[in-house]
């Protein structure tokens, strides 16, 4: 499995950083700005934006889809946030990713929970 560290906070409800292990039992780390985790952590939507825009994951990564998802979110962005949720959700590969409060999710899992808490803030404008 894959561990992704995704370093948002994914959904209100619960904090997002993830960590995730290939099928190998590879772990894979990012530098905290690469997916925007130290912005995030500090509340800088826009920061954590330029950070993942400008940095070298890929953009098909569920830890970079989930962290960009929340920031947009966050900074009221809430379509395109949705959007980057399905993308993670959809995806073929489910990693592990260890949430910033240290729980262990499926990638899927995550984006789903992402998504809906994401229509609901749609629902609700």
């Amino acid at each position: 499995m894959k561990l992704l560290f995704v370093s948002a906070l994914v959904a209100a409800a619960f904090a997002g950083v993830a960590h995730a292990e290939s099928a190998a039992g590879v772990e894979t780390a990012y530098p905290p700005v690469a997916i925007g985790y130290k912005a995030l952590a500090a509340g800088d939507n826009a920061q954590a934006i330029t950070d993942m825009l400008e940095g070298s994951v890929s953009r098909n990564d569920p830890a970079f889809l989930l962290n960009l998802g929340q920031a947009y979110a966050r900074s009221g962005r809430l379509a395109e946030a949705r959007e980057l949720f399905r993308k993670a959700a959809k995806k073929r590969e489910n990693v592990d990713l260890v949430m910033a409060d240290g729980r262990i999710m499926g990638s899927k899992l995550a984006a789903r929970q992402a998504l809906a808490t994401v229509q609901v803030g749609l629902a609700s404008r």
